[in-house]
């Protein structure tokens, strides 16, 4: 239930496709959503704020009219809905990686289509119709889309071309399909209500989200790295330590020795580490991180 007092923010979170990833990502900022799989009205540990499960597909809608204060949507949602929104931020996370997801116009491999021109007075099934219209009509091929209630690869040999979401392209390859152009990148976006977005109290809580959601993708990225270090190959070993800024310096008990502490990115972890240690570097220790705010 809603607190009496008027001190709550309207918080919508993605149900479907994006709904575990961004429960996990919450969790990781601190803020600890349940009864999420349970219940389209599940519970935060924070009385400010009141979640509420929606498809992100109807999110920007929600937003845009005032039922929702923020939310979480994809960039294509806003864009298909024409939402007149508060763009936030960008969340580098989707489904299944990091990286932006993309609709792409695809036909079977064994078609004769090669480019998009190919396709006028075709028929293109999508769930992205005002999109794919729009990027036909700025191409000025005239085409006929029609709404595609899921399982678009599936109907691609029985219309002209499809246009469907894809990250890794996995199943586009599993149904033999060819890509012919894209259509629009999306990534995720945390928007606000206009009208909210100038309320003082939900402005700072919504900033304040945006805040520990970005720090904990920051997070995902970057481990910890603490190492000893003599004084004497302290020189040496700061030419070939990367830091986010400058690494911080500590003295130990024994004169000789200096402790370093440094953020850096996982995927150089595992080659600077050795080489570190040919360098002279002793007590390494790395260990993973929940926040990183720049």
């Amino acid at each position: 239930m809603l607190k009496s007092s008027e001190k709550i923010l309207k918080l919508g979170i993605p149900a479907g496709s994006l709904q575990k990833a961004t429960i996990e990502l919450f969790d990781k900022a601190g803020l600890h959503i349940v009864d999420s799989e349970r219940s389209y009205f599940p519970r935060i540990d924070d009385e400010e704020l009141h979640p509420v499960m929606l498809r992100a597909q109807e999110m920007s809608r929600y937003v845009s009219d005032g039922i929702l204060d923020a939310g979480i949507t994809g960039h294509d949602w806003i864009m298909e809905n024409g939402s007149d929104v508060v763009e936030v931020c960008q969340l580098n996370y989707s489904k299944s990686t990091s990286k932006p997801a993309k609709w792409v116009l695809a036909v079977p491999c064994e078609s004769d289509k090669t480019k998009p021109q190919d396709l006028a007075g075709g028929l293109i099934a999508t769930e992205l119709v005002n999109v794919t219209r729009k990027y036909f009509a700025d191409k000025k091929i005239d085409v006929k889309v029609e709404f595609s209630w899921g399982a678009t690869e599936v109907k691609a040999r029985l219309v002209d071309a499809i246009v469907e979401l894809t990250e890794t392209g996995s199943s586009l390859r599993a149904n033999n399909l060819r890509v012919l152009d894209t259509v629009i990148i999306s990534t995720t976006r945390f928007i606000a209500n206009k009208q909210a977005w100038q309320d003082k109290f939900k402005r700072e809580k919504i900033e304040n989200i945006s805040i520990l959601l970005n720090a904990a993708i920051d997070a995902r990225s970057r481990v910890g790295l603490k190492l000893n270090v003599k004084k004497a190959d302290l020189d040496s070993i700061l030419k070939v330590l990367p830091a986010e800024k400058s690494p911080t310096i500590s003295s130990l008990a024994d004169s000789n020795y200096v402790a370093i502490e440094v953020i850096i990115e996982n995927e150089i972890e595992r080659s600077l580490v050795p080489a570190l240690k040919r360098a002279g570097a002793s007590g390494i220790i790395t260990y993973p991180l929940n926040k990183v705010i720049h």
